[in-house]
C-alpha cells in the first residue's frame, strides 16, 4: 500500500518529537525511575501507539488497522526478551543506575536508525524475490527453537556475549563514569568514558534482535509503513519499559516459551506465504502451491492467547508465585533503603520496615527448592541483616 509523503513526515516529525521530548523532560537530570514513574510513563507511551493504531484504523481501514495492531504487539512482546540482555549490559559494565536512561535512550535511537535501514532493505528484496519468505520463515523457526533454550544454554554458558567483549576491546575507556557523559579530561587529555562503549554495545545488540522481530513483522504485513511505524512506536517505549520489567522479569518464567511459539508460529506462516507465492523452479515446477493461508487477524489472535496464556502459566505456577514473592522482598528492601538515605520521617521508615518483614517472612516460608533459585541470594542475605541492624526495634505486625 502507497503513503502520501505528508503521512510519513508527519509519522516521523511525531516519532522525533516524542524521543526530544522524552530526552528534555525525563533523562537530561540522571536519576532512577521509581516502578510507579516507569509504570506511568510505559503505560503513557503504550496509549500512544494505540492512538497511533485508531489512527489507522479509521484513516486506512482495517486490514491495516489490525496488521498494525499484530505487528506492534509482537514487537512489544520481543522487546521484552531484550531487556534480559540489556541488565546483562548494564551489570557488566557497572553502570551506575541513575546514569542509565541515557545510555538506554541513545542507545534506541540508534537501534531504530539501524532497524529502519534493514526494514527498506527487506521491502526491496521482498518485492524483487518471493524466495525470500522461505529464508525469513526458516530463521524464525530456528529462531523459535534457540529462544526454547533454557537462558544459560542459550549463551553458550557465556552470559557477556561476543559483543559485549568485542566492544571492550575496539573502544578503549577511562576506567571510572563521569556521570552520564560520553567524554571526560583525564591528566589533561579528552578521552571516551565507559558510557560510550555502553552506548554501542547497547545499539549493536538490538540491532542483533532486529534479525529476529524484522522477519516476524514482515511475517505479518508486506506494507513498509505498517511495518516500521509498529517497530518505531515498539522501541519508543523501551527505555520506560526496562525500568519497569526489571524487576517483574523473574516473575515471567515461561515468556521465553511463549516468544518461541509466536516466532515458530509467524516462521510457519512465511513458509505458507512463500509455498503460495512460490517461482522456486524445485518447488512444484515453480508453481504456485495450494496451502492454507492465515489471516492477519487469525495471527492477531494467536499472538494474543499465547502471551495471555505464558504470562498467566508464569504468575499462577507455585514457582511463579515463589518468584513473585521474592520481587516483593527486593522492591521492599529497595523502599526502605530509599527512604533510610533520604532520611525519612521514622513513621514512614517504620512502615517500610514492616513491609520488609512480613515480606521476609513469606520467603522464609518458601520451600527450600524454590529459595535455592534466588539470584544473588548471599548478597541479599547481607543487605536484610543490614536492615536489621539499622532498625532492630520496630514493632513488626
Amino acid at each position: 500500500m502507497s503513503h502520501p509523503p505528508l503521512v510519513w513526515g508527519l509519522t516521523v516529525a511525531l516519532i522525533v518529537a516524542l524521543l526530544l521530548f522524552d530526552y528534555f523532560f525525563h533523562i537530561r537530570t540522571p536519576h532512577v525511575p521509581t516502578l510507579a514513574e516507569a509504570a506511568r510513563w510505559s503505560a503513557a507511551y503504550i496509549g500512544v501507539a494505540l492512538l497511533f493504531g485508531l489512527a489507522v484504523f479509521m484513516f486506512g481501514g482495517a486490514e491495516p488497522g489490525i496488521e498494525y495492531f499484530a505487528g506492534y504487539l509482537t514487537e512489544k512482546a520481543l522487546s521484552v526478551d531484550n531487556v534480559f540482555v540489556f541488565l546483562v549490559i548494564m551489570t557488566s559494565f557497572k553502570v551506575p543506575r541513575e546514569d542509565q536512561q541515557k545510555a538506554l535512550l541513545i542507545g534506541i535511537v540508534l537501534a531504530l536508525l539501524a532497524r529502519s535501514g534493514f526494514i527498506f532493505v527487506g521491502a526491496a528484496l521482498i518485492e524483487r524475490f518471493a524466495w525470500v519468505f522461505y529464508l525469513f520463515g526458516i530463521l524464525l523457526i530456528f529462531t523459535a527453537g534457540h529462544m526454547a533454550l533454557p537462558q544459560d544454554r542459550r549463551h553458550g554458558g557465556d552470559e557477556e556475549g561476543a559483543v559485549l567483549r568485542l566492544t571492550r576491546a575496539m573502544l578503549p575507556s577511562t576506567g571510572s563514569y563521569d556521570g552520564d557523559k560520553l567524554f571526560t579530561v583525564q591528566d589533561g587529555r579528552r578521552r571516551m568514558t565507559p558510557m560510550v562503549a555502553v552506548i554501542v554495545t547497547l545499539g549493536l545488540t538490538d540491532i542483533l534482535f532486529a534479525l529476529d522481530s524484522i522477519p516476524a513483522i514482515f511475517g505479518l504485513t508486506q506494507d513498509v509503513f505498517i511495518v516500521f511505524t509498529a517497530t518505531a512506536f515498539s522501541l519508543l517505549g523501551l527505555r520506560q519499559l526496562f525500568f519497569l520489567v526489571e524487576g517483574l522479569l523473574e516473575r515471567l518464567l515461561y515468556l521465553s516459551y511463549g516468544l518461541a511459539a509466536i516466532l515458530a508460529f509467524i516462521g510457519g506462516k512465511l513458509v505458507l506465504h512463500a509455498l503460495h507465492e512460490n517461482n522456486l523452479p524445485f518447488i512444484n515446477d515453480g508453481q504456485s502451491v495450494k496451502v492454507v493461508e492465515i489471516s492477519t487477524l487469525q495471527s492477531l489472535g494467536v499472538i494474543l492467547g499465547i502471551l495471555v496464556f505464558t504470562v498467566l502459566l508464569s504468575l499462577l505456577s507455585p514457582k511463579g508465585k515463589a518468584k513473585t514473592a521474592v520481587g516483593r522482598l527486593r522492591r521492599s528492601l529497595e523502599a526502605w533503603q530509599a527512604l533510610n538515605a533520604a532520611g525519612a520521617p521514622a513513621a514512614q521508615r517504620d512502615a517500610a520496615y514492616a513491609n520488609l518483614v512480613d515480606n521476609e517472612r513469606a520467603v522464609r516460608a518458601l520451600p527450600e527448592k524454590y529459595r535455592a533459585l534466588i539470584r544473588e541470594r548471599q548478597s541479599l542475605r547481607e543487605m536484610l541483616a543490614q536492615a536489621h541492624g539499622r532498625q532492630p526495634k520496630v514493632p513488626v505486625r
